[in-house]
């Protein structure tokens, strides 16, 4: 790129004044050498974050002059602090998390939809366990204050319990399956890649599902989150960011195979086990994005599934108030895609 200039003002000296040459390929290289904005980004590793994977292999974030790292946390519970901290730029968090952090008072928005789960995260129990009834006095692994936790208390609450009802043990999602495989815990809460290692043991036989993000479409949301100050302070640089998920997102749907390659090695996985874990998640294309932010009954909405998450988070004591739906996030930014 540096020759770019000085080619263009070669070929363009005899029809300008010197000075006004000069001037035009300063201003050309300045363009030019204009340095590519860093931005880290939390995430963790999760099937339905792949059009950022995608993104990041392929530097899909250079035509937006972006330079994004992608800050993978095994603990999805230390993004938030990450974000207010300014160690990362922003994070990809579930909704549920947001809601909770704008409860305690810290603004963070979501500025896009990512994916919601559609079985991607679940509950798994041995042979003897076959419904959400049966973990009645069971230990329970799973990550406190997290979408594990979350699922666990929605699952709970369907059938009349509580956390009081269950034994629980704190660990990631990524220490369930060796966890279950020895035996220490007859349930287990966790999302993909995890999931399907459970699944697999045994010959498919051992482990299996009670239930999942299934039972409930849109209520565990995947989605971009900023503070309030970034988003004011680089709502350019975040729109690339998104866009950059789109392009991710359009390859992923042209060149599934070489798509699949990129994301299992992200995820260290198979290429294979990505296509099966994508049947688990649901991607949201630009067309359904504004339907997040609009007032509906589906938990597909954030008026829908933020109030029952309300309700769910202030009943287990880990909020003290619900926060007003339209402080969880900014929708400018969304509306403004191409």
């Amino acid at each position: 790129m540096k020759t770019s200039a000085p080619t263009l003002s070669s070929r363009r000296n005899h029809f300008f004044k010197p000075a006004l040459g000069l001037a035009l390929s300063l201003a050309a290289f300045s363009s030019f050498a204009q340095a590519p904005t860093q931005m880290k980004i939390a995430t963790v590793v999760w099937i339905g974050y792949g059009p950022f994977y995608v993104a990041e292999a392929l530097d899909l974030y250079k035509k937006y002059n972006l330079k994004v790292s992608l800050q993978v946390f095994n603990d999805p519970a230390l993004i938030p602090a990450a974000i207010a901290s300014g160690a990362v730029d922003g994070g990809m968090l579930t909704y549920d998390q947001v809601v909770g952090q704008v409860a305690a008072g810290r603004n963070m928005k979501v500025v896009m939809p990512i994916d919601y789960s559609n079985g991607g995260d679940a509950i798994v129990a041995d042979s003897s366990i076959t419904k959400v009834a049966d973990f009645k006095g069971k230990k329970i692994g799973y990550n406190p204050l997290s979408p594990s936790d979350f699922l666990l208390s929605y699952a709970l609450k369907t059938a009349g319990m509580t956390e009081k009802d269950i034994t629980p043990v704190s660990m990631t999602p990524e220490a369930v399956p060796a966890a279950m495989a020895s035996g220490q815990l007859p349930i287990g809460v966790t999302y993909e890649p995890s999931l399907s290692q459970i699944l697999g043991q045994g010959g498919g036989k051992k482990f299996k599902v009670v239930f999942s993000s299934k039972n409930a479409p849109g209520l565990i949301a995947d989605v971009l989150v900023f503070d309030d100050k970034v988003i004011k302070a680089k709502p350019a640089q975040i729109t690339g960011v998104m866009q950059a998920y789109l392009d991710g997102l359009a390859y992923m749907k042209a060149k599934p195979a070489e798509a699949n390659k990129i994301i299992g090695k992200f995820m260290g996985v198979s290429a294979a086990e990505v296509k099966e874990q994508l049947t688990g998640v649901y991607n949201i294309p630009m067309a359904e994005m504004p339907k997040a932010f609009t007032k509906a009954k589906e938990t597909t909405s954030y008026y829908a599934s933020g109030e029952i998450i309300g309700e769910l988070l202030k009943a287990k004591g880990q909020i003290t108030t619900i926060p007003p739906i339209e402080a969880t996030f900014d929708a400018s930014l969304v509306k403004g895609l191409k």
